[in-house]
């Protein structure tokens, strides 16, 4: 029997789905103050998965410079602004009410960043294994229960982000390889990856409201700035500073 094509993006597009529609049935059953109480727990859940990637940082000054600048570009592009007009057009055409815009591009980021997204795909693509993906679907599923109950259907909307993002990134899995195997590359990734996680922690807990989407360019800018340095600097050891 073939094999489909991106099973463990599917599937993780299902689990989001699912978890979202269960999230969905059991926040009508709770009042808006247990609502609030929840959102503010999986903020700070979020806020304390981002310190620990982050502490997996290899250069910090790379980061730090990732960050800004990717903030930069991100703003530049609009990136933040271009999320929030696609949610807002959803809701208008599926006539939905509640904070679905803030759900949809918080569940976008979440589910998107971090190393089992990259990670994952690869070894779909690469090996053919799905293993990496179905407990990211997993715990995506668990995740978009609770985001769900508090952010109602926008969460939902956010597995066709994951659909177009993971699937994107598993076609180009062959050429992001050497990314998963740099212990260097991916730790920097990772730790950006923990900042935009960190920042989702704030925007829940309503500690600062930080526009994530427009820092996304920084998980790119990342690894490309270390292969910078290692080809202006072949023969000198670059050393990382860690905090």
């Amino acid at each position: 029997m073939a094999r489909l094509p991106f099973p463990g993006t599917l599937l993780n597009t299902g689990t989001v789905v699912l978890g979202s529609a269960l999230g969905i049935a059991l926040g009508q059953a709770l009042p808006q103050s247990l609502q609030s109480a929840a959102l503010v727990g999986i903020g700070l859940v979020n806020s304390a998965l981002g310190v620990k990637m982050f502490l997996g940082v290899k250069n910090l000054l790379l980061v730090a410079f990732a960050i800004a600048l990717g903030g930069v570009l991100g703003t530049a592009i609009g990136i933040q602004n271009a999320l929030v007009t696609v949610g807002n057009r959803l809701q208008s055409v599926l006539n939905a009410h509640g904070p679905f815009t803030a759900g949809f591009v918080g569940a976008s980021v979440l589910f998107c960043i971090g190393p089992m997204t990259l990670l994952g795909c690869i070894q779909d693509s690469v090996e053919g294994k799905s293993d990496l993906l179905r407990l990211k679907s997993l715990l995506d599923g668990i995740a978009s229960i609770f985001l769900a109950a508090t952010l109602g259907v926008g969460v939902m909307a956010s597995a066709i982000v994951v659909l177009i993002f993971q699937g994107g990134l598993t076609l180009a899995a062959k050429p992001l390889q050497p990314l998963a195997q740099d212990e260097a590359l991916l730790g920097d990734t990772t730790a950006v990856g923990g900042l935009l996680i960190l920042a989702i922690g704030f925007s829940l807990t309503d500690i600062k409201l930080i526009p994530t989407a427009n820092y996304l360019p920084a998980i790119f800018l990342a690894p490309l700035g270390e292969l910078v340095l290692r080809k202006v600097l072949p023969k000198q050891k670059i050393a990382p500073l860690s905090p």
